[in-house]
């Protein structure tokens, strides 16, 4: 008898045991997740072969500045960073005005007018930033935001700015302080977000997360108003007069955020 109690016990034990164990198909599983995991990673900051034939252009390599420097100056701000793999500006927690080593970053290779801007963002918490297209460094104006439309960048949840302006207009993906994303479908910090830009003559759109959350055409009455109605009419009277073309830019508002596979398609 106590034999038999021993090999009951060592069979419920060996199948304890191996009912713990993982299965091929779950080994399969996680041996993939680690394999995408990997395939993301190469991916970020370069281009299919796809992408390359249909025009598309790479404007952050992913290791270097190269191609960039700080709105009206000769060289790459201190306070912004090239680390994994992504353009990061150190959060000085000084407000925009802050940091002397800091300020806004344009790409200087060249400027664009109708074109397809893909990037990716990602905020710490209470984070404030911004994507400026067709900007431009003229005289008599100290910050690209003075002449270009911003595509907001923010933590929604914890920085104020998101309760401020009308409607939502100052939360991630709007067209600053003039129209609200809708739907506001921006992720929590710490989460990368993927946006667009597609500017066309003077249409312009803004995508966030695979949703058009803004659509406007320059010097259209509604934006006139908009502006008249906002903080650019004390700012720059002429700013709804946008430019044909101009550069791509990437804001320094004094908080840590990240920018990552930033490509473009001329149109």
């Amino acid at each position: 008898m106590k034999k038999i109690n021993n090999r009951l016990l060592f069979s419920i034990a060996a199948g304890f045991i191996f009912s713990c164990q993982p299965t091929q198909k779950e080994k399969t599983d996680t041996e993939n997740k680690a394999e995408e995991s990997v395939v993301e990673k190469m991916m970020i900051n370069t281009l299919t072969e796809e992408e390359k034939a249909d025009g598309w252009m790479l404007l952050f390599d992913g290791s270097t500045s190269d191609g960039w420097r700080g709105y009206k100056k000769d060289s790459f701000p201190k306070a912004w960073e090239i680390i994994d793999g992504s353009i990061h500006i150190q959060g000085s927690g000084r407000g925009e005005l802050g940091n002397t080593e800091g300020g806004d970053i344009i790409y200087e290779v060249r400027k664009f007018g109708d074109f397809h801007l893909k990037l990716e963002w990602m905020v710490d918490s209470a984070a404030n930033s911004g994507i400026f297209y067709r900007g431009q460094e003229a005289a008599g104006y100290d910050y690209i935001w003075q002449t270009s439309p911003e595509m907001q960048v923010l933590d929604n949840e914890n920085h104020p700015d998101a309760n401020k302006g009308k409607d939502g207009n100052r939360q991630s993906g709007s067209l600053y302080d003039l129209i609200p994303a809708n739907p506001q479908n921006a992720k929590p910090f710490r989460e990368w977000n993927q946006v667009e830009v597609l500017a066309v003559g003077n249409s312009i759109k803004h995508i966030q997360n695979g949703d058009t959350v803004v659509s406007y055409v320059i010097g259209s009455e509604e934006l006139t108003a908009l502006i008249a109605d906002s903080k650019w009419s004390g700012i720059n009277e002429n700013w709804g007069n946008i430019a044909s073309e101009g550069f791509i830019g990437l804001q320094d508002h004094g908080d840590d955020v990240w920018f990552r596979n930033i490509k473009i398609k001329e149109l």
